[in-house]
């Protein structure tokens, strides 16, 4: 029996229309399509009338289904010969465990293909108006997981490198944990008054940001009452927020026409 084709889709951060053309036309086309809590549902309105929705996302504090039962749901639509799409937020290898998905379906002889997508840890800060490399302001960007898995034996956070070594660090997913993480940056050599912003719903029409320094951002975040989802980025680019706000110009110019 020929199986299916599974793609792997990033649907981008949240504006609906950063997905891309491939991804689009992967989405419009498929039988099955089994996405993720922080895709934007205005995507799956361009789907068949008669495809199959999944809802299979994880969010903190809430059921979730396993990912080793995500792995056989893909498997077994593939084998039925369904042309399959694991639509995710952001790009499905930048923390979406999109390799791990990946290497069931070539374990079970699966045919698949990526279509990467703007990864939140790109597309949340440009929308802040905040650019993760300036020639001016940072030549290197660590893109960094708020919360590692905590079945590791070791973990794999080198802070002294994240502090000392790394102009921008973008963490995603790391909100609930911003203390811990303001506080092993400063630990380990980072100057307090280092700019930090944290952006809750980048790229929506609910985007907010609140800015601060490591020492305060925390403290700033809980004033402000944000939670996830959110994007903390760290280090000198934040300071061009102020001049290059454009997606809040635009914003604030529609609300007033």
């Amino acid at each position: 029996m020929i199986s299916g084709l599974v793609s792997l889709i990033g649907a981008g951060p949240g504006d609906p229309d950063l997905i891309t053309v491939k991804g689009l036309r992967r989405l419009q086309t498929a039988d099955v399509v089994i996405y993720d809590a922080l895709i934007n549902q205005d995507l799956l309105h361009t789907c068949r009338a008669d495809a199959e929705l999944i809802y299979v996302g994880k969010r903190a504090g809430q059921p979730r289904q396993s990912q080793a039962s995500i792995n056989a749901l893909l498997v077994d639509r593939a084998l039925q010969g369904y042309q399959v799409v694991r639509l995710k937020g952001g790009d499905p290898f930048v923390f979406g465990r999109g390799g791990e998905e990946a290497e069931a379906l070539t374990k079970a002889g699966i045919t698949w293909e990526v279509v990467p997508g703007v990864s939140s840890a790109i597309g949340v800060p440009a929308y802040a108006g905040i650019p993760v490399t300036h020639r001016t302001a940072a030549s290197s960007v660590a893109i960094i997981t708020g919360h590692e898995d905590p079945h590791k034996p070791h973990p794999h956070m080198n802070w002294h490198a994240l502090a000392q070594g790394i102009d921008t660090l973008v963490f995603l997913m790391g909100v609930s944990h911003l203390s811990h993480i303001a506080g092993q940056l400063i630990a380990h050599g980072r100057a307090k008054q280092t700019p930090a912003a944290v952006i809750h719903w980048g790229t929506t029409l609910e985007q907010e940001v609140v800015t601060g320094t490591l020492v305060n951002i925390a403290d700033e975040v809980v004033q402000a009452g944000l939670t996830t989802p959110a994007t903390l980025v760290i280090g000198e680019v934040v300071r061009l927020r102020e001049q290059l706000r454009w997606f809040d110009v635009l914003q604030l110019a529609e609300h007033i026409d």
